[in-house]
This record gives structure tokens, C-alpha cells and sequence, in this order.
């Protein structure tokens, strides 16, 4: 097992040991759930970095991340339900909506592609900085307020341009910047990738 694969093994690991101590402590734990939140970020950008240091990301590797990434953010999402049901409740159409926009983007890339979607995008990211804060609002302090409507927003936004990305790429690839870019591989003109952000 090299390490981007170890990496990726730990925040799987992390997802249910997340869930237990959310689940037994509750908002006691509350600061080990956020330790242990910004640990399996660490290793989301180090797996990626490191594969493609050591020439080693392969589309296996990469479908893998995206579903431990997946599996990992659910625990805490789930976790922060168990600290603050009624923070999740008051919120509960925006996180649907965010749900229903993930579940679609894997609809239409099985559907067209009978893959799940793989694309690594950068607004993704950006999304996925921006979940890192309103978790921490809402783990660490009980809040939501802009934070998680910040999430909220860029949810949307990144989903959408992830859509994009299935529908015009004219077959499956992993490790797509943006639409725009899609774009480009759809018209066959080449560009260069930044190597800290896909591979």
C-alpha cells in the first residue's frame, strides 16, 4: 500500500470513529470531532499531491478519494446533526437541496457514462473550504449564521458546474479544473493542469 492509498484508508477511518465520538460524547467531543475533521482535510491534499509526486494517481486512486471524500464529510455532517439536531432542522431544505444536487450529478454521470462523477474541480474545492468553515461554526460553536450559508451557496454553484462538466465532456475522464475546461477537451484543445490542484 503506498501512502496516498494509506491516506485515503485513514479518513475512512476517521468516518466512524468521527460518528462514535459524536454519538457518546456529543457536544463534549466537539473539539476532538474538529481535530479530527482538519486531520482527514490534511490528508485529502497531501493523498492528492503526493500521488502526483510519485506519479501514482491513477484513475482507481481517484475514484477512491472520491468516495471516501464522500463517505468522510457524511460522517461529519451526520455528527453535526447528533451534536445540534435543531441547527440541522431549522436548515433542512438547504442541506436536501445540496443532497439533491450531489445525487444528481452521480445520476447523470452513470447514466451517461456508467461511471460515478470523478472531477476533482477546482470550485469544488473551494466548496469544500468553505463546508470546512461552516462545520466548524457549527461543531465548535453551535452556529450556522454566514458561515454555512457561504456553504450553501457555493454547494450550489460547484454542483452546477460540475453537471456542466458531465454533460459536455464527450467521454468519462477524472480530474476535470472546471466546465470551461471541459469545454476545451470537447473542442480538443489542450492545457496545462496545475499540479497541486489535479493531477
Amino acid at each position: 500500500m503506498n501512502t496516498p492509498q494509506k491516506l485515503i484508508l485513514l479518513r475512512l477511518l476517521l468516518s466512524p470513529l468521527i460518528l462514535l465520538i459524536a454519538w457518546q460524547w456529543g457536544t463534549k467531543g466537539a473539539v476532538l470531532i474538529l481535530f479530527l475533521m482538519y486531520l482527514g482535510l490534511i490528508s485529502d491534499i497531501l493523498d492528492g499531491i503526493i500521488a502526483r509526486k510519485q506519479n501514482c494517481s491513477t484513475e482507481k486512486l481517484r475514484r477512491l478519494d472520491s468516495q471516501v471524500d464522500m463517505i468522510f464529510w457524511v460522517s461529519i455532517g451526520i455528527s453535526s446533526w447528533l451534536l445540534y439536531p435543531e441547527l440541522i432542522s431549522e436548515n433542512k431544505y438547504y442541506i436536501f437541496t445540496v443532497f439533491a444536487m450531489e445525487g444528481l450529478c452521480y445520476v447523470i454521470s452513470i447514466i451517461k457514462f456508467q461511471k460515478e462523477t470523478c472531477t476533482h474541480a477546482f470550485l469544488s474545492k473551494v466548496w469544500g473550504l468553505t463546508l470546512l468553515f461552516a462545520f466548524t461554526s457549527m461543531i465548535g460553536f453551535g452556529h450556522t449564521g454566514i458561515p454555512f450559508a457561504v456553504a450553501i451557496i457555493m454547494a450550489v454553484i460547484s454542483h452546477a458546474d460540475v453537471i456542466l462538466i458531465i454533460l459536455i465532456l464527450p467521454k468519462w475522464q477524472h480530474d476535470i479544473p472546471s466546465s470551461y475546461h471541459a469545454y476545451l477537451i470537447r473542442r480538443g484543445i489542450g492545457f496545462k493542469k496545475n499540479r497541486f490542484l489535479n493531477s
